[in-house]
């Protein structure tokens, strides 16, 4: 098994107002193997629960790439259904932990974001972005499809859009672009212009009733009381279609190109 797949981290710190700033890297392009997935859902389920913590920020390691999506090395060391639909699950878990979290999760894209990336931005309760920070979908293009991400993209850019990313997966699409559709609430010429700004947002919302942000993200997330199973059907699917001989070419071609 590639080293790659035990490499990463995640992080979380907690100031002085009650904003939890969660941290997730690893040094390919912020991929996402399956030990980072899980440790994601759990901090993001973990500060959830901490009353301390008013309102939470989502971001990734470095100034370049936010995520990358689905690790290439796990994808390629999956032999059998069950190691596959575990590992989709991870993706499951994050969308799920941050659906049901009870504190508003404000997300800081940085840079390009793809597959299991465009699924967390579009996980979070409101996200910020970068001029830099363009989407794909790329998951047909290995063979697979955005079946995990897909219902959290879908609810946040609507059927059409995500049918547009998900059918063309080799094609970038701008942040302006994602920006039009929803995905981004804001995007900036810089990451310190926007950093500026979701600091005053974050601290706004710390200083706000934390019954009200919590009831308000209920309602906001009406009709995706079935995602946890949804989403692990979705997981299963996923999990077959990595095993084919189609996908094992598509990403070892991938990873050579």
């Amino acid at each position: 098994m590639s080293e790659a797949i035990n490499q990463g981290h995640v992080t979380f710190e907690i100031n002085s107002l009650g904003i939890g700033t969660i941290t997730f890297g690893h040094p390919l392009s912020n991929s996402l193997p399956g030990k980072i997935l899980q440790k994601l859902a759990d901090t993001i389920t973990e500060l959830g629960k901490k009353e301390e913590v008013k309102v939470i920020v989502l971001q990734s390691e470095g100034d370049k790439s936010f995520c990358a999506g689905a690790s290439f090395d796990e994808l390629i060391s999956i032999k059998d259904l069950e190691t596959g639909k575990k590992f989709f699950s991870g993706f499951a878990n994050v969308i799920n932990a941050a659906r049901k979290c009870p504190k508003f999760i404000i997300g800081r894209v940085q840079g390009k974001a793809v597959g299991g990336g465009v699924g967390l931005a579009s996980a979070v309760d409101y996200c910020f972005a970068t001029k830099f920070a363009d989407v794909k979908l790329s998951e047909l293009a290995v063979g697979i499809g955005p079946f995990v991400v897909g219902p959290a993209v879908e609810r946040k850019i609507g059927l059409s859009a995500m049918s547009q990313l998900a059918i063309n997966a080799t094609e970038w699409r701008s942040a302006d672009w994602a920006y039009k559709r929803g995905l981004y609430t804001y995007i900036f010429d810089s990451s310190t212009e926007m950093d500026v700004e979701i600091a005053k947002l974050a601290k706004r919302l710390a200083g706000s009733n934390p019954e009200a942000m919590s009831m308000l993200k209920g309602i906001f997330w009406q009709g995706t009381e079935n995602w946890d199973e949804l989403l692990l059907e979705r997981a299963g699917m996923s999990g077959k279609l990595v095993l084919s001989d189609f996908t094992i070419n598509a990403i070892n071609a991938f990873k050579k190109s």
